[in-house]
């Protein structure tokens, strides 16, 4: 028996490593490159460089070329990014508390679950399902109330609350399970509104769950290349750093130094985020789960 244990745990590890080396040879790919001039990626892409280098001088030109304008890109990304994360998380954490609470009282049961449902069912609907019906809406919204959603910061924010809240709903519910019911009571009676029970009691108790939502949704919209692109436009004055690396993408010229560089740079801020909160991301998944 304890062979036949030794065995699938080796297997087990050699699956890992194979699915290890799957997921990281991409990034492999890009950093290589990234320090390799134009031609040498052309001639030997899997190569390693000859000059690591090459790597900074790529991203001196990176930072420096008005195709990207880096900076700008940078900074559209976190405003973009941070305003995102603030609003849904507070807003999710308001929706899994309500939804929860009234899910175990008899007279409020049964619309609460249907709301529930609902939410996690839109998170199966793929993006490009409503990408244009959301475009067309945005327009609609702005002729007749005269408000800009497009290629504009509230825009983009209104729509990754959109699109953010359900998987958000989805795990703080699962959490809020597990506070017990009689704290808020003993709240309640207290004294405290509505407000201030979960302003007091409930918000404080979602912090390592609130920092899973935190990190997997920053992830999301920091990548992210397709919503920004449509809403934002190739060449808004608004760009986010997925959309200005398409600035070295051209009609019969492509700068592959450049590009990959450029990735490479993008990438960063997400690579140091998730190395020094990676145990807060499984802690609050599997909490969220099994609670």
């Amino acid at each position: 028996m304890m062979a036949g244990d030794n065995v699938k745990n080796k297997v087990l590890e050699a699956l890992g490593i194979v699915l290890l080396i799957l997921f990281l040879f991409p990034f492999f790919i890009v950093v290589i490159n990234a320090a390799k001039p134009a031609d040498q990626i052309i001639r030997a892409p899997l190569a390693l460089p000859q000059k690591w280098g090459t790597l900074f001088a790529n991203m001196n030109r990176v930072i420096h070329s008005p195709n990207m304008n880096y900076w700008k890109s940078f900074f559209d990304s976190v405003i973009i990014t941070v305003a995102s994360l603030f609003t849904i998380v507070l807003f999710s954490s308001m929706a899994a508390w309500v939804l929860e609470r009234n899910s175990v009282k008899h007279n409020n049961k049964k619309w609460a679950n249907v709301i529930f449902y609902l939410l996690v069912a839109s998170m199966v609907i793929p993006f490009q399902v409503v990408m244009l019906p959301v475009l067309s809406w945005y327009r609609a919204v702005g002729k007749f109330s005269g408000i800009g959603l497009l290629q504009s910061y509230k825009g983009s924010v209104f729509a990754y609350i959109g699109f953010g809240c359900a998987m958000s709903v989805f795990i703080l519910h699962g959490f809020i399970k597990s506070i017990p019911l009689e704290l808020e009571e003993a709240a309640t009676i207290d004294g405290c509104t509505a407000e201030g029970v979960f302003g007091r009691v409930v918000l404080p108790l979602l912090q390592p769950i609130q920092i899973t939502v935190l990190i997997l949704n920053g992830i999301w919209i920091w990548n992210d290349y397709l919503l920004p692109s449509l809403l934002l436009g190739q060449a808004g004055k608004i760009r986010t750093l997925p959309i200005a690396v398409m600035g070295f993408v051209g009609s019969y010229v492509k700068q592959w130094d450049l590009i990959l560089t450029s990735t490479l740079l993008a990438m960063l801020p997400v690579i140091v985020l998730f190395i020094f909160a990676q145990k807060y991301i499984i802690k609050g998944m599997v909490e969220g789960s099994i609670k």
